[in-house]
Formats: C-alpha cells, structure tokens, sequence
C-alpha cells in the first residue's frame, strides 16, 4: 500500500557515472564534470590514511563522530552540541523532514534550486510552495509572503544550486527578521567554501534560533564518496533531529578524513583559487560568444546555450565529456559544468564551440 505521493514521483536523476559514459563514448579519455566534485582531489593527510592506517571494517563506527565534532566545533568557536552529522547532507535534509513536515503542513522553496527539498516534502505529504528565482537567485521578498501559520521549513539554497548565484549575508539577515520564529530556515551552503567573498553566516545561528545552516565535505573537501554532511544549529534543534538520526550514519574512515581534511585549510584555500581562475575563464568564453550565465560563486556554472540541449549532451559524451543538462534543473536550453582542471576546461570550451558552429550551420 504505497502512499499516493510517491507513485508520480520519478527516481533522482543522477549526474551519469564514469562507466555509464564510457559505454556511449568513443573514446577512453573521459572528462567528468557533471556533479560539482573537487578535480584536485582531497588533502594528502586524507591519501595517507586511506594507504597507510587500517580501520577495523568489523567494529561499528563511532555513533557520536566525538573527534570530528570537537574539531568542527573548535575551527567555528561553537560548542559541541550545536552539530549534528548525517550521511551526506541529503540524509540531513530528509531528516529535516521527516521531523517537520507533514500533511497539513506546507514549506517553501525556489523553483529553481536542489530538488531533494522538494522530493523530501512531497514524501511527507506537505504542501509545496515554490517561488521563481529572480535573475537567477532566491526571491526572498516573494517567498516571505507564502509564509503563513501552517509554514513547517523554508529553504534556501546558497549559494544556489544549479544557478550558483549568492545571497549576501546581510541578506540573509534581513530575511531572517522577518521570518516568524515558528519556522525553520534551512540555510544549504555546500558550497560555502567556495564563496569568493566576506560572508560569516555562521553568526546568524546565535541571533536566529530557527536556523540551521547545512555543509558538507563532499565538495571542496573532495571526500564525496565517503558522504560526510553536518548541519549547525541551536542545540534546541539538534535535538530534535538527533532523536530521528540513525545510530551509526557517518562510517570511521569519513568521520578520521573528514577530521585530517580540516587540517590541510592550505588545500582547500588552493583549490578555491584555482576555481576562481578557471570559473573567470569560462566568463570570457560566454562573454565573447554571446552566451549567458549567471555569476557563480561555486566550482560550477549555468551556460544557456539557446540549443538542444539533449543533442549536445550526446555530441559531447561520444567526445568523452559529461557534463549535465538543464534540463532536470529548470533550465532545459543551459547545461551545468562542474570548473575542472585547466586542460579539461579548454577541451569543454572547444568542443562547445565546435557543437556550436555545427549547430548553427545546420
């Protein structure tokens, strides 16, 4: 007896893997850039730990991630107890969930932005309430009048996924003050290290007892295999979503190279740069193609293209690229592209041109 909600669902739609791109591609180099990973891989304090120390695989991994959680809390000047981990921020977001929402209850969102919030409501039986991204970012004046005494959670995305524009935090702040304090403001910043930019959100959470802001250590970390998120949050509300949290979420090797990957702050701030130049590269490329994109401050970037799209996804896996269409996201004329290595950017810029001239001819 499956609950009605869910037989319209369609399953998430994935960034295709490596091996699923090789069987359509006609070559072996393969460049993948659809899932907004790190192309520099992770810390060398991570690579030693996962070749030099041996985890126990037959003991249960440590349920309260001690270590991981007094380091996060040391790095942020917070206390221990404001933390919760989960199993990659989308277990987060489903707990959030599952502990607010319900029929009866509705949330508010983008239209635009990372569809697990919406996938998640639906799940719950709450009502969906969406509001249009104005100039590619969250309208935070419109979604505020959706707002009433039935509204459970507010997302917000940001920087937004997949447009990755940002709110300032001055902003964010003024959004917070007129939100009534009987709704959650989920604040989804996985992309926080990225940020080009003063922004200190962090202190909102000792203003605002109804915030939680969400990060993860499966992008700039690089560590998205091992599926480490955390939110941060008033201890009120950590308790709440920790009495629906499963015991042993978080496996031993994330939670020790999470902890070394904190470590290494010098790779992240290098991996940070060299997405800046990269990212400036390819606003040049659209600037002097007449292509629009919206300004990013991720490690991605929305290129509409004006095109079909579908036809250029297969143009450039049978050249080995995978990239990822729009048309999942809200935008079916742009495609998403994770900023790579510099060699791979300029292969992606080249065989966009080429796609594009043949395109046009045709």
């Amino acid at each position: 007896m499956w609950k009605k909600q869910i037989l319209k669902m369609q399953t998430y739609k994935r960034g295709k893997s490596i091996n699923e791109a090789a069987e359509r591609s006609k070559t072996d180099l393969l460049i993948k850039l659809n899932s907004n990973e790190n192309p520099y891989g992770y810390s060398n304090k991570v690579k030693d730990l996962l070749t030099e120390r041996q985890i126990p695989l037959n003991i249960y991994p440590e349920g309260n991630v001690g270590h991981l959680r007094k380091s996060l809390a040391s790095l942020y000047n917070m206390n221990e107890t404001e933390f919760i981990f989960s199993n990659g921020t989308d277990e987060l977001i489903q707990m959030i969930s599952r502990t607010l929402l319900e029929p009866g209850k509705n949330t508010v969102m983008a239209s635009q932005t990372f569809s697990q919030y919406k996938n998640n409501s639906i799940i719950d039986g709450a009502e969906i309430r969406e509001v249009e991204l104005l100039n590619g970012t969250h309208d935070l004046e419109k979604m505020i009048t959706k707002i009433d005494q039935n509204t459970a959670v507010v997302w917000v995305c940001n920087p937004n996924n997949p447009t990755g524009t940002f709110i300032p935090e001055n902003k964010i702040r003024e959004f917070m003050q007129k939100i009534p304090s009987h709704v959650l403001v989920v604040l989804d910043e996985a992309y926080f290290e990225y940020i080009n930019q003063a922004y200190h959100s962090i202190d909102l959470i000792n203003d605002f007892a109804n915030l939680i802001i969400m990060r993860t250590f499966s992008k700039i970390y690089g560590l998205a295999s091992l599926r480490i998120g955390y939110g941060i949050a008033s201890h009120h509300i950590i308790q709440h979503l920790e009495s629906i949290r499963l015991p042993f979420t978080n496996n031993q090797y994330g939670q020790h190279a999470a902890s070394l990957a904190l470590e290494d702050q010098a790779f992240i701030e290098s991996s940070r740069l060299k997405n800046v130049i990269e990212r400036e590269k390819y606003y040049t490329f659209c600037s002097e193609n007449n292509l629009h994109c919206f300004p990013s401050e991720t490690n991605f970037i929305l290129v509409d293209l004006q095109c079909d799209i579908e036809r250029l996804e297969a143009f450039l896996e049978s050249s080995g690229i995978i990239l990822r269409s729009g048309t999942g996201l809200g935008f079916p004329t742009s495609i998403r592209i994770t900023i790579g290595l510099e060699e791979q950017n300029i292969k992606v810029r080249e065989k966009i041109l080429e796609f594009m001239q043949n395109h046009h001819q045709n």
